[in-house]
């Protein structure tokens, strides 16, 4: 059993809906895990004389959740800040010739630790992840995720449509899967997500293939993109006819329900919004990507009018940021464009338990809750001497703002995985 002292702030259930009761602030608080789990969390004051017996480790600065990343690439690691182009010509560009070299499994192993790395120097302890169509690049991430005792759901690419040397056959994104699942259906804490790439690269076959594995496998989940840009809406309006929109291709062939996670849904109908809440589908909202390819600005109050969930994704490699703090502060920016503001206590629940709620781990992680593993970073609010000055005597909302708008990989003092350091920094 451990116990950990310090400032702790959670926000469980979203303030939007809860209102202030979702925060739960404890100035001088204590954490208790044993074996990996939270089983109390709450005042000093009120833990500390049922707890006597065991040492505690303080820990200066803020302690959060771990970040949890809705969508991200960990094959375009390589490609991020790369010039010129909106989604389809940056995909054609850069993309897809990168992602070619995961059918090497050194090099995939490689970029895999890197990218495992770079999540948790940033305070990034659960992600959704893409790889590849080779699933070589499956199986380095999911060895180098175990490794490492992360929370990390992914899964093969499929994409029977995609340019030569990165596609499968319907027969063949079937079999793969199919072993996928096999092979890492509960070790550790990997998770499966049936991927097609999104509509235009899989053929009618395999996206209706690609719902039947869905529906075979209550335990996995649907991960793909949706709306992302303008040319990619009007060349799927140009191939899918007679649907009634984007969100309806998928609809037909039962890829949309409440495991599925959608990225970007930046240019949204309401009845398609609509659709989603029904579905009990999520959104991940890349606020960093959209502004990069110039896809658009996210709706945020037209996804709350319906009622959908929302986590943050970063998109490596379009997003040009690993920090889920950096991309608060993006996504603050672009509510603001939208004319509606992201109080800095919702930005947090976002890119935690709002993350983990729309990848279906919220028992599991994102609140710092009894039960939950005990995933959690340490904040500094003296990070560098800007942040430093701004946060002086500052109350902790300007604090956490301050810290989602000039914070990045430099706020993390360290990150914990299961009550276990998995990240100093130096």
């Amino acid at each position: 059993m451990k116990a950990f002292r310090g400032e702790i702030l959670s926000v469980p259930d979203d303030p939007a809906i809860a209102g202030p009761e979702a925060i739960r602030h404890f100035d001088d608080g204590l954490l208790i895990v044993e074996d990996g789990i939270v089983t109390a969390c709450g005042p000093h004051a009120d833990l500390a004389g049922k707890f006597a017996d065991i040492s505690v480790e303080a820990l200066p600065g803020l302690i959060v959740p771990g970040f949890v990343d809705a969508h991200v690439h960990y094959p375009q690691t390589e490609r991020i800040a790369s010039h010129g182009e909106q989604l389809l010509e940056w995909l054609d560009r850069h993309i897809f010739p990168a992602e070619q070299a995961f059918a090497d499994r050194a090099h995939a192993e490689d970029v895999a630790a890197f990218f495992l790395d770079e999540l948790l120097r940033n305070g990034t302890t659960s992600a959704l992840v893409f790889a590849t169509v080779h699933s070589v690049s499956v199986d380095a991430l999911f060895e180098a995720a175990l490794s490492r005792d992360m929370r990390i759901i992914s899964g093969k690419v499929l994409m029977d449509l995609g340019p030569p040397g990165l596609s499968d056959t319907v027969e063949q994104g079937r079999a793969e899967t199919e072993a996928l699942i096999a092979r890492w259906r509960g070790r550790g804490r990997l998770g499966y997500a049936v991927t097609p790439r999104f509509s235009l690269t899989s053929s009618d076959g395999q996206l209706a293939d690609a719902g039947a594995m869905v529906a075979a496998h209550p335990d996995v989940l649907m991960h793909t993109h949706l709306s992302e840009s303008l040319g990619e809406i009007a060349a799927v309006g140009g191939r899918f006819t007679d649907t009634q929109d984007y969100l309806d291709v998928y609809d037909r062939f039962g890829l949309v329900g409440p495991r599925s996670v959608f990225a970007h849904c930046v240019h949204m109908s309401d009845r398609a919004m609509g659709r989603l809440a029904e579905a009990g589908s999520g959104i991940a909202f890349c606020p960093t990507s959209n502004l990069f390819l110039g896809s658009g600005l996210f709706d945020l109050a037209q996804a709350d009018r319906h009622g959908v969930q929302l986590g943050i994704g970063t998109d490596i490699g379009a997003g040009t940021s690993f920090s889920v703090l950096h991309t608060l502060g993006e996504a603050y920016k672009i509510c603001q464009l939208r004319g509606c503001s992201l109080d800095p206590f919702r930005a947090l629940h976002l890119a935690t338990a709002g993350g983990a709620r729309v990848m279906g781990i919220a028992n599991r992680v994102g609140g710092l809750l009894p039960g939950q593993e005990a995933d959690f970073v340490v904040l500094d609010p003296a990070a560098t001497p800007l942040l430093a000055r701004r946060t002086a005597g500052a109350d902790l909302h300007a604090k956490l703002f301050a810290l989602q708008v000039l914070g990045d990989d430099r706020a993390i003092s360290a990150t914990y995985l299961r009550g276990r350091l998995a990240h100093r920094r130096s």
